[in-house]
């Protein structure tokens, strides 16, 4: 069995705790800012080495990503890990998101689709699956509220248009826009994603509520469909598949 190696152990320079205090937060490895919050390891494991086996347990990506496609189940199974450290890492992971969040909500625009994907990023890039959010606005585009309309697949049988038009006039909306990810981090509009920003454009037209943008949210990239040419003046453009 190794020997576990505690962080006292180690040469002063790498001790999370006091390379912090000297060099600051951002001198420390993703790894050592993870064994400050785990503040001690296992009986196998330094807290340092802890976090690198937590950083490389998720299938779906390594590292920071990774501890968001983890669920605390999955993290209690990683020995050194009990209910209170599985809670507090995916506490720490929620945080970083809603402070990514906050952070761009400060610039949010809604005539803008850099400002609205931005603030949608955090929230919807780490999704494994697709999720189809609607944000409903004013006459002057102002916020009115958003809500999930589909999580699994962004299909056009499975979305129903009256069921989004009720919801927006629930609001008393006037504009809508779409938004939705790729898992695969690719934001490139797929046939259905073209066929359900047609079915909710024209069912809009009817009703008086525009629709004026769907932005498909990647990896830290995204496509506006009004950007590529696919709605005109907020509607779909015909015979686009």
């Amino acid at each position: 069995m190794k020997e576990k190696i505690t962080t006292k152990e180690l040469p002063q320079e790498e001790r999370p705790y006091e390379k912090c205090l000297e060099k600051g937060p951002e001198a420390l490895s993703d790894a050592e800012l993870l064994a400050v919050i785990l503040r001690c390891g296992s009986r196998e494991l330094s807290s340092v080495e802890l976090a690198r086996e937590i950083l490389n347990r998720c299938r779906f990506r390594e590292g920071l990503l990774g501890i968001y496609h983890l669920s605390v189940r999955q993290l209690r199974e990683i020995s050194g890990v009990g209910p209170v450290k599985a809670i507090q890492i995916k506490c720490v992971a929620e945080l970083s998101k809603r402070m990514a969040q906050a952070s761009a909500g400060r610039q949010l625009n809604f005539r803008d689709p850099d400002s609205i994907a931005s603030y949608y990023m955090e929230m919807l890039r780490h999704e494994e699956q697709e999720n189809l959010i609607c944000i409903m606005l004013d006459t002057k585009n102002h916020f009115l509220g958003d809500t999930t309309v589909t999580k699994g697949t962004v299909n056009a049988s499975l979305i129903s248009p009256r069921e989004l038009f009720l919801e927006a006039l629930r609001f008393h909306a006037v504009n809508l826009i779409l938004i939705h990810n790729h898992p695969s981090g690719d934001p490139t509009p797929s046939r259905e994603d073209l066929s359900v920003t047609r079915r909710v454009a024209r069912a809009g037209e009817l009703l008086g509520i525009m629709l004026l943008d769907h932005i498909i949210i990647g990896d830290r990239q995204y496509v506006s469909l009004l950007r590529e040419g696919f709605l005109s003046g907020g509607f779909c453009a015909e015979g686009t598949e």
